[in-house]
């Protein structure tokens, strides 16, 4: 329905979004939609902070645990199942609030973000070049042809590189000019984001990793792996999941895999805060600000009428 707000809780892992995003679904009578990328596998339940159903408040979360983890997961595919369940909340008048870590899903769902095609030939054959020479080779080839897009990128990711070297064959345009620009799909729409200090938040990571080693990650690993996690060309490289399957496979003591872990998520929460450092239209809030809320809340209000 026009005029009910689209709210995105945005920010770094670690750095307090669950909570913020309880709040305002809570005070907006809204209900909350994930946006985290590996929170849509079934059973990625430690490792992803997902949060238990007994925690939710008995506010309804959508897009969670949809697929198996032997499946890949694609924006595109996200994209639609988002916007599906965001038209149908605002069709109620209810007010979705998206929260999640991949800032890429985010955007994907926010602003106006159209998919270039894939061919299966063309991605295969890209796919056996990066088997062949190697991920970081390969993206140093990205980077003669779309150096743009090959800043925002991993080395160290072939999934994403191959895939942008596949839509650069397609149209004959750089990858980068795909990519989603700043302007909302849906002008009734505001990013809260929640600030924190680094030293604090690299705390606070390393204090998540440790509770979740404690609370069964080695275990729900080795389950997933009966269950094919391995197969899974997306699941299988989420952190803490990868380094625990490392352990597993004898490579890596428990004490390395919490320390790999930690070390992952701290480079990961750099990555977010460089997606989403540069975008001025996120109203941010102190993570520890008591009036955090009420900010936000403040935020929505120059969007949308509340309810």
């Amino acid at each position: 329905m026009p005029g009910t707000p689209i709210v995105a809780i945005v920010g770094p892992t670690a750095a307090g979004k669950t909570g913020l995003s309880l709040d305002v679904a809570e005070r907006l009578g809204g209900e909350v939609v994930n946006t985290d990328a590996m929170q849509v596998y079934r059973g990625m339940d430690v490792g992803t902070a997902k949060l238990p159903p007994a925690e939710r408040r008995g506010i309804p979360h959508h897009l969670l645990d949809r697929l198996d983890v032997r499946e890949t997961a694609t924006v595109a595919q996200f994209q639609g199942w988002a916007h599906e369940v965001v038209a149908e909340l605002r069709s109620r008048r209810v007010t979705p609030v998206l929260v999640g870590g991949s800032a890429l899903y985010t955007r994907a769902v926010l602003d106006r973000f159209e998919f270039p095609g894939t061919d299966e030939l063309v991605r295969a054959r890209w796919e056996a070049e990066a088997e062949r020479v190697g991920a970081v080779a390969l993206h140093a080839r990205l980077a003669e042809l779309d150096p743009v897009a090959a800043a925002r990128m991993q080395p160290d990711n072939p999934r994403r590189t191959v895939r942008a070297l596949e839509v650069i064959e397609l149209t004959g345009r750089p990858y980068s000019a795909s990519l989603p620009e700043l302007t909302y799909l849906d002008p009734h729409t505001v990013q809260v984001g929640v600030d924190i200090d680094r030293t604090v938040l690299d705390a606070r990571i390393e204090q998540r990793v440790h509770e979740m080693y404690d609370a069964g990650l080695v275990d729900e690993v080795e389950r997933l792996l009966a269950d094919g996690l391995a197969d899974g060309r997306t699941a299988s490289r989420a952190i803490g999941y990868a380094q625990a399957a490392a352990h597993l496979a004898g490579e890596l003591t428990l004490e390395e895999a919490r320390l790999r872990t930690v070390f992952a998520t701290r480079r990961f929460a750099r990555r977010q805060m460089g997606w989403w450092g540069k975008d001025p239209r996120i109203v941010w809030v102190p993570y520890d600000a008591p009036d955090r809320v009420e900010r936000a809340l403040a935020a929505v209000a120059a969007v949308a009428v509340l309810p």
